[in-house]
C-alpha cells in the first residue's frame, strides 16, 4: 500500500458482527450503520458557493427557500425532481461530494472519535473495492493534471485476499491507528493526492462506526450518547440527530416536496 499505517487484512472475521446488525428496510439509518447503539446522527456533507467556500445546508435551505430537518434530502432542498442530475437545481454552487466526508470534516471527527474509544490505535477500515483508482489506470477526473497513469494503490496480493461483503456492496477491509483515516485516497501524480474518506470504520472494542455510504451525501454515526451529544454541540459538523429507523432513502424528505 502507499501508506506504512494501513495494512489489508487478511482475515476479515473482525467485520463479522456488522452484517448481522444492518437492517433490511431500504434507505434506514441502521442499514448503512449498525443497529445496537444508544443514538445516532447524521452529518451532512458540505456543498459549495460559487466562490469555493463551504456552505451548510442550513444556508442552502435559506438560499433556496426551503426547510431544513434531519431526514432531508438534497435534491428537494435544491428543488429538484432528479435526486441523481439535480436538474432545475435553485442552487448555483457545488454539490454534496457523495460517499467521501472530505477532510476538513472528517479530521475533526477523528479527533473527537479518539476520545471515546479504548482503541484508537487498533481500528478498521472497511474501502469499497470499485473505486478504480484502487487497480490504478487513466485519470478520469479533468481536474488531475496530465501525465503518467495512475499507478494501483494495492499490489495484486493485497487485492486477492477476501472481502467483506454487505447488502449490495463489497469491501476491502483495512486496519491501523485511527489516524489513517485521513491517508486514504489515490496518487494520480507524486504531489497530487485525492483523499477518500473510509467507506465504513470502527474501533477494535466497537465503541462507534461510521459509514460513508457511496450513494448518500451524508455521512452516518452510531455511538454513546455524550459521542452523539459532542458532535451535535460542535460548529463544525453538520450534524442532525437521526432514529434507527429514519429513511435517507431519495423519496424520504415528506416536507421539501417537488415536482
Amino acid at each position: 500500500m502507499w501508506t506504512e499505517d494501513l495494512r489489508v487484512s487478511e482475515d476479515i472475521s473482525a467485520a463479522a458482527w456488522i452484517g448481522p446488525r444492518l437492517s433490511s428496510a431500504f434507505g434506514a439509518v441502521t442499514r448503512t450503520v449498525p443497529s445496537g447503539y444508544p443514538s445516532y446522527v447524521r452529518i451532512c456533507h458540505p456543498a459549495a458557493e460559487r466562490d469555493g467556500s463551504w456552505a451548510s445546508w442550513s444556508m442552502v435551505a435559506q438560499a433556496t427557500g426551503r426547510q431544513t430537518h434531519p431526514l432531508m434530502q438534497w435534491h428537494a432542498l435544491v428543488g429538484s425532481p432528479d435526486p441523481l442530475n439535480m436538474s432545475g437545481s435553485l442552487w448555483r454552487g457545488r454539490d454534496p461530494e457523495r460517499g467521501n466526508l472530505i477532510p476538513e470534516i472528517l479530521g475533526p471527527l477523528c479527533d473527537l472519535l479518539a476520545d471515546l474509544t479504548t482503541t484508537p490505535e487498533h481500528c478498521f477500515f472497511c474501502l469499497w473495492e470499485g473505486y478504480g483508482w484502487i487497480q490504478g489506470g487513466l485519470p478520469i477526473m479533468r481536474a488531475v493534471p496530465a501525465g503518467a497513469p495512475i499507478p494501483p494503490a494495492f499490489s495484486l496480493e493485497e487485492l486477492s485476499r477476501p472481502r467483506v461483503q454487505l447488502p449490495g456492496r463489497n469491501y476491502l477491509l483495512l486496519f491501523g491507528p485511527l489516524t489513517a483515516a485521513l491517508q486514504i485516497g489515490s496518487w494520480p501524480t507524486a504531489d497530487w493526492f485525492i483523499p477518500q474518506s473510509p467507506n465504513l470504520f470502527w474501533p477494535a472494542d466497537r465503541a462507534w462506526c461510521v459509514a460513508s455510504e457511496i450513494d448518500f451525501d451524508s455521512t452516518l454515526v452510531g455511538g454513546s450518547l455524550q459521542l452523539i451529544d459532542a458532535i451535535l454541540q460542535a460548529p463544525t459538523f453538520d450534524s442532525w440527530a437521526v432514529q434507527p429507523d429514519g429513511s435517507l432513502a431519495a423519496d424520504a424528505d415528506r416536507i421539501n416536496s417537488v415536482s
